[in-house]
């Protein structure tokens, strides 16, 4: 009999710890709680944060970062990883600033860029899958070959991308909204449609969830992850073609310090590292709440030095997090 409640305690106890962190609207709820928190606080530091122009403008400027961590949710649902895809925006602008400055239209260089991010993507997910690699040693290999090409390619220098009709991509404004801010939120739309309306959406937790069950019942991992993997990669340039734009300006780096945001942006957002499990609107929120807190601070003159501090703790409490919801799950 004490067994028998014994057991049925601890049977409440995981249903209150999954009620807490196994559904994905429960956590998205704690970290929209925390969003509008951390607005209240520097609302009150800030007499210039709670602005109209403010917020757009934060919505504006996450949007690239945004636009990586949408594609990278899936692909980390599905048990992959890619530290490549910062690298790959990097190389787009370079890409893109060559063509233009040997006479071509200037959206012929973003379409080649982007077809080579699809090519890039295609190898991760061939070396992933079908050689069984860690996917965190081929996208860093990855990452340094494509970052050592746009080097070589530029000599570590800045090329300008001053052409009014590609710039009016990163600054112009649709409704009074930024257009990168939308081009961001029709991607996590169109994500979530895919990952919770589509089959393939169904393979993405598959894959992640339960990789050889998965296989046997005839589900197609290896093109899904294939697929994940060139979808990561296009964000990367659709990224890089969004910050040349706003720049006006293409350097080979310029995406490459906020890899870790995009990582802790999806982990924040509830996403496991041990795939099967996470949602865009988290990772949509955390995207918000980092942009946020870079805004916050800048705003409050904290140094930038003290800014990558900040990012490097929110990294190290994600992932805690993301550990803490794995044992609460017993996983």
């Amino acid at each position: 009999m004490a067994q028998s409640i014994e057991t049925h305690s601890a049977g409440g106890a995981r249903e209150q710890m999954l009620s807490l962190f196994g559904k994905p609207w429960s956590g998205v709820a704690m970290l929209g709680i925390f969003y509008l928190i951390l607005i209240a606080v520097f609302s009150v530091l800030s007499p210039y944060f709670l602005t109209l122009r403010n917020m757009l403008q934060i919505g504006g400027n996450v949007a690239y970062i945004g636009l990586m961590a949408a594609a990278g949710t899936p692909l980390i649902i599905a048990g992959g990883l890619d530290l490549s895809v910062a690298a790959i925006a990097g190389l787009t602008g370079v890409v893109i600033s060559m063509l233009h400055g040997m006479g071509f239209p200037i959206w012929i260089g973003v379409l080649l860029a982007i077809a080579v991010a699809g090519a890039i993507g295609v190898v991760n997910g061939l070396f992933t899958t079908r050689l069984r690699l860690n996917p965190l040693i081929v996208t860093l290999g990855m990452m340094s070959i494509i970052s050592g090409i746009a080097l070589v390619l530029t000599g570590g220098l800045t090329r300008p991308l001053m052409v009014p009709g590609f710039n009016w991509v990163g600054s112009g404004r649709v409704a009074g909204i930024p257009i990168p801010f939308v081009i961001m939120m029709v991607t996590f739309v169109g994500l979530w449609i895919v990952m919770t309306k589509m089959r393939f959406g169904r393979y993405i937790y598959a894959a992640g969830g339960n990789a050889e069950a998965s296989r046997l019942i005839g589900i197609p991992l290896e093109k899904t992850v294939i697929i994940l993997y060139v979808i990561s990669a296009i964000s990367g340039a659709v990224a890089g073609t969004i910050l040349g734009a706003m720049l006006g300006a293409a350097g080979p780096t310029a995406a490459g310090s906020q890899l870790l945001t995009v990582i802790a942006a999806i982990i924040l957002g509830g996403t496991s590292l041990n795939g099967g499990r996470g949602s865009v609107w988290g990772t949509l929120l955390a995207v918000l709440i980092l942009g946020t807190l870079n805004n916050g601070l800048t705003l409050l003159n904290v140094s930038s030095f003290w800014q990558d501090v900040t990012r490097g703790v929110v990294l190290m409490l994600a992932v805690s997090l993301d550990q803490i919801r794995t044992r609460a799950l017993g996983e």
